[in-house]
């Protein structure tokens, strides 16, 4: 959350003052501009703000509003082999984290989607990552990529995500997942 403050008094001025606890303070004008940048961040323990968004001070005129809480990973299969797109480390915390999110895959040999929506639920002692629970909770799948699949599994501790294409096929793959955490 940010508040705008411009001098009534007259002249240049005026002020963002970002209210994010960890990276607070005031960002000056330089030659009467603000630079306003958007990011999006997957690092674990210090991004996690229940809101998903935070502001933080990025140097001289420069307000970073940064999408928190999510993972994100794009790659291309052409095989049938069980392909990573998100490794997401669950930390030294111990606690819960709830994952939803989606997977979409384009087939360019066939030109055919598939959609994957997922829920997983996943608790870590701070050392090791066990499944609460997972569940494909809607998925959409154009005949030609019906042998292409989503798995999502634990690895010591962190949760792995991954893909699996067709042979002779070329599919992109992209995922996202949001979470909370409590811990």
């Amino acid at each position: 959350m940010s508040q705008i403050y411009k001098n009534s008094a007259g002249g240049s001025g005026g002020s963002v003052n970002t209210l994010t606890p960890d990276q607070g303070g005031v960002i000056t004008p330089v030659g009467n501009n603000i630079n306003v940048l958007t990011t999006g961040s997957s690092s674990v323990q210090s991004q996690n703000f229940n809101n998903g968004i935070r502001t933080v001070n990025g140097g001289a005129a420069e307000l970073d509003v940064v999408l928190t809480n999510r993972a994100t990973g794009q790659v291309t299969t052409n095989n049938a082999v069980a392909t990573t797109i998100i490794t997401f480390p669950l930390g030294a915390t111990p606690g819960v984290y709830n994952f939803t999110g989606s997977v979409t895959a384009f087939d360019s040999t066939d030109v055919a989607g598939a959609c994957y929506n997922v829920l997983i639920g996943v608790r870590t002692t701070g050392a090791a990552g066990t499944f609460v629970g997972a569940d494909e909770i809607g998925t959409v799948v154009e005949p030609a990529l019906n042998a292409a699949d989503v798995l999502i599994t634990i690895s010591v501790n962190s949760l792995v995500v991954q893909v699996l294409g067709i042979a002779a096929k070329t599919i992109d793959w992209d995922a996202l997942l949001n979470y909370r955490f409590v811990g």
